[in-house]
């Protein structure tokens, strides 16, 4: 298992109340490891949190992380808001 998958996995799942509904998906470009993460729709703002502060926490202690393969990581927090 991926050490930025867990780290991630780490961070969200405390943060939410449905964390068996946490799915992460990886899709790997030749630049970036972009991790697509989707809630359940009532976890979406704590994770983003107030003007995304929180997910902006959660993606500067990610990017700061090496990835396995030496290629940038991009974190995305799917908003199913349509």
């Amino acid at each position: 298992m991926s050490t930025v998958r867990s780290l991630i996995e780490t961070i969200v799942e405390p943060l939410v109340e449905y964390p068996e509904q946490v799915k992460l998906d990886l899709n790997e470009t030749d630049q970036f490891n972009e991790y697509r993460l989707t809630l359940h729709q009532e976890d979406v703002g704590r994770v983003i949190g107030r003007r995304g502060r929180v997910a902006r926490a959660i993606r500067t202690i990610v990017y700061s992380a090496k990835s396995d393969n030496g290629k940038r990581t991009r974190l995305i927090i799917e908003d199913d808001k349509a």
